[in-house]
């Protein structure tokens, strides 16, 4: 789910685990890693698009050699790296003057008795959340995160077992799904199969953005097809809505299934008056820095002046995080384009929080509801829980300030109990953080407050 790099490794006739990593922030990642893909031998590997750090990561310890990729935070990487230094812990992977996550968590787990007990004493140590992939000469080993913040399925076909967090990657190449591995587990996979080093918990408190913005659209997490859950929303969004409009659209790519099931719901037309101008555009959300935020969002997008002049817009959008894109990019190109009115729908209520279990916003500062709240109370307030009630004043004259500062013709956001019914799990197995403050870390402001130290020795 990154866009920075991509990597795999895999295991040669000599049992020592080779690793390719590519910088893909400005590629595709199968002109990559396409040639030369048929000479790899191995019955072994694993791979990873990674959002920040360059992985998977090669290691020789006292388990043997090993290869690692993982997908995750973790709020306290400062204060474990300098206790492992102090014990004379070795770090190579320095990027952009911080230490690579994936190779903290590979010292961590090296510190237990085995590789299973290892991951399992990493876990009693991070904030945070990660999900990994430890390939060896015998097996991959396969853990998934303890609150189940990002997914991981198992899938099967004759003689070949196959771990993803997309269950998309595994169609095409004849794969079904087995199983989807619970909060906690960890599987060692082999050529004797699938083995169940530690039982996970029955309970998870997955992400729900998976199903409103990150995920892909083809993709099911616990067994619930993303695409279907933003149909659902938009329908939400519709049923909950009196706006006359010509046409729906939706921000591509992931806002045009909300805007689909809009459509369905509204009986107004669905048309594209937003078009992506190439794939080899990623997100726009996910970059690390403003500047690199802003030119995918300048070009990756172009509206259709056709569709757009005279007409009145449902827009469908996934989510509002900054605005700033959404200000100075997309509603600006529909306006240049000749719309007559465009009223956004975000699928989901609006972001409170930055996220405390993934890279992606890394500030409240950042976030329009914040920078509304501050506006509107000529400073930062810690209780904000008149605004996150969204059938409060406060939480309608929020709105209404940051309708006017995108300069759209009316803001309607999805209510949070019709989002949760859109995905379909019961509302206590959802993280639901980054709207509300409260997820699955039983001490949120440590985790922040960590998280937090973390960014101001980025800066």
């Amino acid at each position: 789910m990154g866009t920075e790099y991509g990597g795999i490794a895999f295991i040669e006739k000599n049992g020592m685990p080779v690793k390719k990593i590519h910088d893909i922030k400005n590629s595709q990642f199968k002109s990559k890693f396409y040639e030369g893909s048929d000479k790899i031998k191995s019955h072994l590997g694993i791979g990873v698009i990674s959002d920040r750090d360059p992985q998977p990561l090669t290691f020789e310890s006292k388990f043997g050699a090993f290869a690692i990729c993982s997908v995750g935070l973790v709020a306290n990487k400062e204060i474990l790296a300098n206790e492992l230094i102090e014990k004379g812990v070795t770090f190579s992977e320095i990027d952009r003057g911080e230490i690579n996550t994936t190779e903290l968590v590979a010292h961590l787990i090296n510190d237990g008795k085995s590789i299973s007990y290892g991951i399992e004493r990493m876990y009693d140590r991070i904030i945070g959340s990660i999900s990994l992939l430890l390939l060896t000469k015998k097996g991959i080993y396969c853990a998934r995160d303890r609150n189940g913040v990002t997914p991981l399925t198992i899938g099967q076909k004759a003689g070949e077992v196959a771990v993803a967090s997309e269950t998309c990657a595994f169609p095409n190449l004849g794969f079904a799904v087995k199983k989807y591995m619970t909060p906690g587990e960890i599987v060692f996979i082999s050529k004797n199969g699938i083995e169940e080093k530690k039982k996970g918990r029955p309970l998870s408190k997955i992400c729900a953005f998976l199903w409103i913005y990150t995920g892909f659209p083809a993709s099911s997490y616990d067994g619930i097809n993303v695409e279907k859950v933003r149909e659902n929303c938009g329908m939400f969004l519709a049923k909950r809505d009196s706006v006359k409009a010509d046409l729906v659209s939706g921000v591509p790519d992931s806002g045009v299934a909300h805007a689909v099931g809009y459509a369905i719901e509204s009986g107004i037309p669905y048309r594209r008056v937003l078009i992506k101008y190439t794939p080899g555009y990623g997100r726009s959300y996910t970059p690390l820095s403003q500047e690199l935020r802003d030119r995918i969002a300048l070009m990756k997008l172009i509206a259709n002046d056709a569709i757009a002049q005279g007409n009145r817009i449902v827009l469908c959008e996934d989510s509002i995080v900054r605005g700033t894109q959404l200000k100075n990019y997309t509603v600006t190109k529909l306006m240049q384009a000749g719309a007559k009115e465009v009223h956004v729908r975000p699928a989901c209520p609006p972001l409170m929080f930055p996220c405390v279990y993934n890279l992606s916003t890394r500030s409240i500062q950042e976030l329009v509801a914040r920078r509304a709240i501050r506006a509107l109370e000529g400073k930062d307030i810690e209780d904000i829980t008149e605004y996150i009630d969204q059938s409060s004043e406060k939480y309608k004259k929020m709105v209404d300030w940051i309708a006017k500062d995108l300069g759209v013709t009316s803001l309607q956001y999805q209510l949070l109990d019709d989002m949760v019914k859109a995905i379909g799990l019961p509302k206590e197995r959802l993280c639901l953080y980054c709207w509300i403050g409260r997820g699955v870390q039983k001490n949120l402001q440590s985790f922040q407050d960590a998280k937090n130290k973390e960014i101001l020795a980025c800066q």
